[in-house]
């Protein structure tokens, strides 16, 4: 694969994983609420699901993929109530400064699952594969490639993941009263719910 081509897959991956978008906005909304590693944790989730797509489109799976839609719909509505409750909870919680936050964040493994289970039940990722993939790289992919893309995406989605990370650390940081962690806990938590409400509407 020549390195044109490689850059051309990274800006269109990474103006389809900058946009504006449920996921984008359940890392800034969990890295507000429970530190940068919950944020990080979904990211990872996120970035699982992605490969598992880019995994079955190379093994000529996209489309069975576009067919099993009542396991999608199960991961997708999952992922959606999920983040839905979460956001619920954020919001009517009571207000803890981050000085205050002691030991092991929670709730990372089910931020993983939560990234997983939606990225894997987003009805537009195997369509975006099957839009971008063969106009890139043709109708095949051979191993090497798969390769290649993988570490395209792991370089694109650790600065989209890690910028939003870092940008809404820097916020957390900032909050210095227990009157504005309550409001960041409804910003976030209302974001959340709006996340997981897009989730379920999108088609």
């Amino acid at each position: 694969m020549d390195p044109v081509t490689l850059v051309s897959f990274a800006a269109a991956f990474l103006v389809f994983a900058a946009s504006p978008g449920p996921d984008n906005m359940t890392i800034v909304a969990r890295t507000l609420s429970h530190g940068p590693g919950a944020g990080i944790a979904y990211g990872l989730g996120m970035v699982a699901g992605i490969l598992v797509v880019l995994a079955l489109a190379a093994a000529g799976l996209a489309v069975l993929a576009q067919e099993m839609g009542a396991v999608m719909t199960v991961l997708r509505y999952a992922g959606a109530a999920y983040l839905v409750w979460a956001g619920i909870r954020l919001w009517t919680a009571e207000p803890v400064l981050p000085a205050e936050r002691g030991g092991a964040r929670p709730g990372l493994a089910a931020s993983i699952l939560t990234g997983l289970a939606l990225n894997l039940g987003n009805p537009k990722m195997p369509l975006f594969y099957l839009a971008l993939l063969p106009n890139v790289v043709g109708a095949t992919l051979a191993p090497a490639q798969v390769g290649l893309l993988a570490a395209v995406i792991l370089a694109v989605e650790a600065v989209v993941i890690g910028g939003h990370v870092l940008l809404a650390g820097r916020l957390r940081r900032a909050l210095r009263t227990r009157s504005a962690v309550r409001r960041a806990n409804r910003v976030a938590g209302g974001v959340m719910v709006g996340s997981g409400v897009a989730v379920v509407v999108a088609r």
